[in-house]
């Protein structure tokens, strides 16, 4: 009999962990190739992972709810000696793949190890040794490598998880009371004593409901989206710019056509697909605000994927992604975003399906509202919030001169990121965007 380790698969760029929603099989039972093992979630959307072989699952190591680094080991399959294995669907988070406990016995020397020793002072770097006889993540080593701790002070670190296994916390909380005993050559931890962290201020006492208040949790998802949020507001400086947007053309178009384009291509035409092709037409007229910033780098995107903020039951938002979005016409982004909306409704988005958006619109006008202050979904730059259209009074240029007349206006919204978008680019990108709706004409489509 062999085994093989079932990883914790790569979700998307600057993913890296997951939580265990639900174990589908459990241990002892028979799993064929691609049979659902358990269901996992992150902040962008729930997803499923499938067995890479064919075989007996032996053992889980995480229960529902634990929270997983991408990369690491969740459960243990056995299966016939010599059966072929497919290809694992992970991405170990430091780059590489992680070893399995197969592997690591293959690659041992018959003879005795030598005992690792850590690095001296005057060394460049610590090393983490491949051999090392107990498991190590991948994040648990990048973490390693990054803040110098070689293989003995690593074996040293106390593992709050399956097995003994060091977690990313138990890497945190060492990191915040480690002293200088490696880092000065010594070949042996010091003991460290568990200390409650100083403080001068007391303790917060839970807060006790008052007559006529309930405590309420919020779900995973909440909790998630409210981290995302005020990461957002720490990283980019918001700067938000208001038009308004005159859209009877598309409003009357919309009216005339709406029934005959349903019974012709087998589509609902919403608003929405029209805003989407303006705003990818601006963005190559603008490819300054599809970008993403890392450090003091600007990173230029070559596709425009844009995502779009879709109401859940549970009345959280997620965001799926239309891929390079000025590649379609009017049909192509109706049926995307059609199909993109009803899965995200029934929770049934793949996980790409959420990944790899350079641009996000958010439409605050469903709700009634008539304008809004989107945050920016990191890593992005900038984000178009369109609010509810409404009839009013305006002034309208005709060749006799000015009247007025009774036309379907709009609020946009753009808030920018003021790091690497002033005001100049985000003003002229936000009306360049309401140039193309207010210009659009039945033979366009």
């Amino acid at each position: 009999m062999a085994q093989v380790e079932l990883i914790m698969p790569k979700m998307g760029e600057s993913i890296m962990e997951a939580t265990i929603l639900n174990w589908v099989k459990q241990e002892g039972e028979q799993v064929e190739v691609d049979d659902t093992i358990l269901e996992i979630a992150t902040d962008k959307v729930d997803s499923e992972v499938p067995s890479p072989v064919a075989g007996t699952l032996k053992e889980i190591l995480f229960q529902v709810d634990d929270v997983v680094a991408i990369g690491q080991v969740i459960a243990i399959i056995e299966t016939e000696a010599g059966a072929e294995v497919s290809p694992s669907p992970t991405v170990a988070s430091a780059g590489e793949q992680a070893p399995t406990q197969e592997a690591e016995k293959k690659e041992a020397p018959t003879a005795a190890k030598a005992p690792a020793v850590a690095a001296p002072a005057t060394s460049t770097g610590h090393t983490v040794s491949p051999d090392d006889d107990r498991f190590y993540s991948p994040l648990v080593r990048s973490i390693a490598e990054k803040e110098n701790i070689g293989t003995a002070e690593l074996e040293s670190i106390p593992g709050t998880g399956k097995n003994g296994r060091v977690t990313k916390k138990d890497m945190a909380a060492y990191l915040k009371r480690r002293d200088n005993s490696f880092l000065n050559g010594n070949s042996a931890p010091k003991p460290v004593a568990a200390a409650a962290p100083k403080s001068d201020k007391p303790a917060a006492a839970p807060y006790r409901p008052q007559a006529g208040e309930e405590i309420v949790e919020m779900d995973r998802m909440r909790r998630l989206i409210a981290d995302h949020m005020v990461k957002s507001k720490h990283t980019s400086p918001h700067v938000t710019s208001f038009i308004e947007v005159d859209v009877t053309n598309i409003v009357n178009w919309r009216n005339r056509n709406k029934k005959a384009f349903q019974e012709q291509h087998g589509e609902k035409i919403t608003f929405t697909p029209i805003f989407v092709e303006a705003v990818a037409k601006a963005i190559v007229d603008f490819p300054g605000i599809n970008v993403s910033v890392d450090g003091t780098k600007i990173i230029k995107k070559r596709d425009i994927n844009i995502g779009m903020a879709a109401a859940l039951p549970s009345g959280n938002l997620i965001v799926p992604v239309i891929k390079n979005a000025d590649e379609k016409n009017l049909l192509g982004l109706s049926k995307t975003v059609n199909d993109l909306a009803a899965r995200a409704r029934a929770g049934k988005l793949k996980p790409d399906e959420t990944q790899g958006g350079t641009f996000t619109l958010t439409n605050v006008g469903t709700f009634g509202n008539v304008m809004g202050t989107p945050i920016i979904n990191q890593p992005q730059v900038a984000i178009l919030a369109v609010g509810t259209i409404k009839k009013k009074p305006a002034v309208v240029e005709t060749e006799y001169g000015d009247v007025i007349a009774v036309r379907q206006l709009m609020f946009m919204s753009l808030s920018y990121d003021h790091r690497v978008v002033d005001g100049a680019l985000g003003g002229t990108f936000l009306r360049k965007i309401g140039d193309y709706l207010e210009a659009f004409s039945a033979a366009d489509v």
